[in-house]
């Protein structure tokens, strides 16, 4: 395929890292000359330096062959031109925009954009998709990282194992052994600062950071063979008005089962607005690092706190307040990857990366042939993949064990209709079965291979 992916910021970055070794060709345009350059001596791509949305620099960007366009860069305005310049002046066919700015999001989701007069394809809300992570961190409190696939069927959960787990030292395949009604699979381990796909002989150690996919039915029950406690969160303090602690607050107020959520939002504006759109939260006006007000919000029996200012170090010494006052867990937005190594010895549980959240996203939207559903692990080191298997696929029609997978990359769940399997090695792979399979970053071309989906993206 021939891309254009305007915007060589972070999001820009990644999706140009992902796609240049998928035999696409990328051409990367950015107002920025040096990021412009940066990622033409790193990533197999192009660049052009320019104003995305000047015709003149997407003709030379190659817009008149492409296939897709990706607008990524930091301004709404900027990617909702480009959009239309590549749908008016040189009929791109799909067209993908970032978008943060809630009154164009409000305006496009609720049809008053007709695609003809604003052609995107798919708008990524990066606030959106920030929000529904938060949601899903919340629903796994023990969890630092959580994503669902097969319209929430299976479950990707990474969690820490601590010393008092009851199956450290355990080889994985003793696990499977004990537990083999449990349809959950251990896909990867981090150890230290290595990220590696676990063997049948590895054992787990405290420590450890281990991903694993399950089946939603049985994720309570893994969890607690890890020693992780379930339990429901009933108290949330939310530390942040803005639009993503908005989202979060009216989601929870929407769910059937009662939680009690406070906000704490520091511009009286804001706290206003979420004041007027709430009907049971309790919304604060104050520093959410004012140890008075985390105590007027209850901090001390709250169950969760979850910081998602547009500040990351306020984010992290609100996480780190709020957990020393008696909350029983945090978690925190963080935009710079380079703080992320702060979190353990801070005693902060979870955290947010809007970058992978985004990326993410844009990726499943463009490999949406036969990859249903992308999910970034880390700084891009692995992917889960949701792919359906073609009946032309090299695998369709063979036993697991039979298939030459990647060394770098292991089955976690294998869908077949209704019924979610975990994989074993004679688990017969056949057309039109989802495959949920994790696959470091270095694998991820081969097993598009095995799946035969980097020739047909949409």
């Amino acid at each position: 395929m021939k891309i254009i992916i305007c915007g060589a910021g972070q999001v820009g970055w990644q999706i140009a890292r992902h796609l240049s070794g998928e035999r696409n060709d990328i051409t990367i345009v950015d107002n920025n000359a040096d990021l412009v350059r940066r990622a033409t001596d790193i990533l197999d791509v192009q660049g052009i330096a320019g104003h995305a949305s000047y015709p003149d620099i997407l003709d030379r960007a190659g817009a008149r062959d492409a296939d897709m366009i990706v607008a990524a860069t930091h301004s709404d305005e900027v990617n909702m031109v480009t959009c239309q310049v590549a749908h008016s002046v040189f009929a791109v066919p799909r067209k993908i925009a970032r978008l943060r700015a809630q009154s164009y999001l409000t305006a496009i989701y609720s049809d008053l954009y007709r695609r003809d007069h604003m052609p995107i394809d798919v708008v990524i809300s990066p606030e959106k998709e920030v929000a529904e992570a938060a949601l899903r961190r919340l629903a796994a409190p023990a969890a630092f990282d959580t994503q669902s696939f097969v319209d929430g069927r299976v479950q990707l959960l990474g969690i820490v194992l601590d010393a008092d787990c009851p199956v450290l030292n355990t080889p994985l395949k003793q696990l499977t052994d004990l537990f083999s009604t449990l349809r959950t699979i251990v896909v990867g381990v981090r150890r230290g600062r290595r990220l590696f796909v676990p063997s049948p002989g590895d054992q787990l150690f405290q420590d450890d950071q281990i991903y694993f996919v399950s089946h939603r039915d049985d994720v309570n029950r893994a969890m607690e063979i890890f020693g992780k406690s379930v339990k429901r969160q009933e108290r949330v303090v939310i530390i942040g008005g803005g639009n993503v602690g908005l989202a979060v607050a009216r989601a929870l107020e929407g769910r059937p089962e009662r939680i009690r959520a406070r906000m704490i939002e520091r511009d009286r504006h804001n706290a206003e607005i979420a004041a007027d759109a709430l009907e049971r939260t309790i919304v604060l006006h104050g520093d959410g690092m004012s140890m008075d007000l985390l105590s007027e919000a209850g901090i001390a029996k709250a169950d969760a706190v979850l910081c998602v200012t547009d500040d990351d170090k306020t984010n992290l010494l609100t996480s780190v307040r709020a957990k020393s006052a008696g909350c029983r867990m945090s978690i925190c937005l963080i935009n710079d990857p380079t703080l992320q190594p702060l979190l353990a010895p801070l005693d902060v549980d979870a955290y947010i990366n809007p970058r992978s959240t985004t990326v993410s996203s844009i990726l499943r939207h463009i490999r949406h042939g036969r990859v249903r559903g992308v999910y970034s692990i880390g700084d891009a080191e692995a992917e889960v993949i949701e792919a359906q298997v073609l009946s032309t696929s090299p695998i369709a029609g063979q036993l697991i064990r039979d298939i030459d997978f990647p060394e770098g990359a292991l089955v976690g769940a294998v869908v077949k209709g209704f019924d979610v399997l975990r994989p074993v090695g004679a688990t017969r792979i056949e057309e039109g079965d989802v495959i949920v399979l994790f696959a470091l970053a270095d694998d991820v071309p081969a097993v598009e291979k095995l799946f035969q989906v980097s020739i047909d993206f949409f």
